[in-house]
């Protein structure tokens, strides 16, 4: 009847009603006798020896020991190898390292990390924009903040930890990096195990808004696990709301920031009550933001150009000769000449890389067309696809310095008037066959160049309100 009930056969329910263990306990038992011979009896001894180095992997040994013992192991033996090599580490192998988890205190440590944002695919007005974020976290709260940036530079820290504070309006009392170069360094180079000390601007950063430096051993990123897994999240929720919002492609790099502060805002309302509880236990902000530039001074070379950190930029020729100074913000270059703005652009990256505007050095180059052929940074003078075909197609058709005279006049008209103007002129003509010269792009340009500019009338106000307003009236 019980064997019925159960949907089994007579048999197996006698054995367990007339046994003196319960089904569960007999089901567990190992059995200790094999069931068919063991294929790594011949080479077991000589693994051991070689698993005494934990480094190697279990399928790197398997392979090598098939080709020392040739016709003993087959691919049919690896999944049994692999569970013999681990049940030997676990009873035999090595000790493993410890990690303890940590109770964190509110209000005292923020940790800051780079992560890219690359794998998201963002554009901006179409084209891909490559970026990393600044990322800041409270270890406690998990309350975060994060800045768009384009390397893991001392200004790209800087901007991302002051953006941080002041979004935060409380200082915590440390603040955790890891080992990159922007917050330290090492002087010998001699061991890269060896902590390195902290460079003296992030010193001073850290001086400036009272927070106590730290650094995380190498190659010890869990020591950071904080802001290493949030890294993980920001990057999966800013995707979610880019699949919610229907598209990657942004009309300006404001447009992205604005995007990105919400999905900030929107993740941290969920920790509000945490931040409520962490914000007692820290002081206001109450320092002033640092300048997040560099400054270098320099001449200007009579080929209108400076170099500003390893890099050429061209400059307005009416300031060769002057000294100039120049910011070096994280994304961008402004060259300054009695404190008045003169010049801004993209930073460049790298070492031994030019930023040439052709509107700088236009003028001359017209009136000196022999010194263009070799011109050292020439290839920068065709600002679009366009103006590098209508360059060729006057090489084909016109001796060298006949073509060379006429592509400058035509680059000057670009300068004179809008190049998007006279890229589109350039486009029609390529498009129908004829050949660019100046003449007939000037002829095919829509400019009226008489026109006036117009009369404006301002009219006059009334402050008369504005007094009432400041007398409480």
């Amino acid at each position: 009847m019980a064997a019925a009930k159960a949907g089994m056969s007579r048999q197996t329910a006698s054995k367990y009603l007339h046994g003196a263990k319960m089904p569960s306990e007999v089901k567990g038992q190992k059995r200790q006798w094999r069931t068919r011979e063991d294929p790594l009896e011949d080479i077991w001894n000589e693994a051991e020896e070689m698993l005494e180095t934990p480094e190697l992997e279990s399928k790197a040994l398997f392979e090598y020991l098939c080709e020392q013992h040739p016709g003993k192991l087959q691919e049919k033996h690896l999944r049994t190898f692999q569970r013999r090599v681990r049940e030997w580490r676990a009873t035999k192998g090595p000790d493993k390292e410890v990690f303890f988890p940590q109770d964190v205190q509110p209000g005292r440590r923020m940790s800051v990390d780079f992560t890219h944002m690359d794998p998201l695919e963002i554009k901006i007005n179409g084209e891909a924009f490559p970026h990393m974020l600044c990322h800041s976290t409270l270890s406690y709260s998990n309350w975060e903040w994060a800045s768009v940036c384009f390397s893991e530079s001392l200004q790209a820290l800087k901007t991302g930890i002051q953006d941080a504070l002041f979004r935060l309006g409380h200082v915590p009392e440390e603040l955790w990096t890891d080992n990159s170069t922007s917050a330290t360094h090492n002087p010998s180079k001699a061991d890269d195990t060896v902590k390195r000390p902290f460079n003296q601007r992030y010193l001073d950063l850290a001086e400036h808004f009272g927070m106590e430096p730290h650094t995380i051993n190498i190659g010890k990123s869990n020591e950071n696990g904080v802001v290493e897994s949030l890294n993980g999240h920001i990057k999966r929720r800013v995707n979610q709301h880019l699949l919610l919002r229907g598209s990657r492609d942004f009309a300006s790099r404001e447009e992205y920031d604005h995007f990105l502060c919400e999905v900030l805002i929107k993740a941290n309302n969920l920790r509000r009550d945490r931040l409520n509880d962490e914000l007692k236990h820290m002081p206001e902000l109450k320092a002033s933001r640092l300048s997040e530039w560099d400054e270098e001074q320099a001449v200007v070379r009579k080929w209108s150009t400076v170099n500003l950190a390893r890099n050429v930029y061209s400059v307005p020729s009416r300031l060769i000769g002057k000294k100039v100074t120049g910011r070096i913000y994280e994304d961008r270059v402004e060259v300054y000449y009695n404190g008045e703005l003169q010049l801004g652009a993209p930073r460049l990256r790298g070492r031994g890389k030019s930023n040439i505007n052709y509107r700088h050095i236009i003028h001359s180059l017209v009136r000196k067309p022999g010194a263009f052929r070799d011109y050292r940074y020439r290839e920068e003078m065709f600002p679009t696809l366009n103006f590098r075909k209508t360059y060729d197609q006057l090489q084909l058709k016109c001796s060298e310095r006949i073509a060379d005279m006429e592509y400058l006049r035509i680059l000057k008209l670009a300068t004179d008037g809008m190049q998007s103007t006279v890229d589109q002129v350039l486009t029609n003509l390529l498009a129908k066959g004829a050949l660019p010269r100046w003449a007939v792009v000037e002829e095919f340009m829509p400019i009226d160049r008489n026109d006036s500019p117009p009369e404006v009338n301002i009219e006059s106000v009334d402050l008369t309100e504005y007094d009432k307003l400041l007398e409480g009236k």
